[in-house]
């Protein structure tokens, strides 16, 4: 249920970031998610790359069909891609990177700061 309201929390958080500053603000904002609400590794990555991945895959779909793939054609040979869908898709990957990696900082580094609470059973 944690994970669930991580990724929704930081896929809403982006959205508004993105709407006043650079693109960079949707790493902060799983930064800060990430610290706030910790959980383990792979679990603080996977929900800032499917919180951001999803809303960076989400707009640039839209905006693809929106255009009739347009700038995507155009940008496909440049990146020596093969057609506008995958540049859509790489769009979402990059995103879903910086949010992966926004979150996990945030999460190492409040456990830096604080201490994992100890676990039931015998510390000898």
């Amino acid at each position: 249920m944690k994970f669930i309201l991580k990724v929704i929390l930081i896929a809403s958080l982006s959205y508004l970031a993105e709407l006043f500053f650079p693109w960079w603000s949707v790493v902060f904002c799983a930064f800060l998610v990430g610290g706030i609400l910790p959980t383990k590794g792979f679990n603080d990555f996977l929900a800032g790359f499917l919180g951001v991945g999803l809303l960076w895959l989400i707009f640039a779909l839209l905006i693809d069909l929106d255009s009739d793939s347009l700038l995507a054609q155009r940008i496909a040979p440049v990146l020596q891609m093969s057609n506008a869908l995958v540049v859509t898709s790489v769009t979402g990957l990059l995103g879903a990177l910086a949010g992966g990696f926004g979150a996990l900082s945030g999460s190492q580094l409040r456990r830096i700061f604080m201490e994992d609470p100890p676990k039931p059973g015998y510390f000898g």
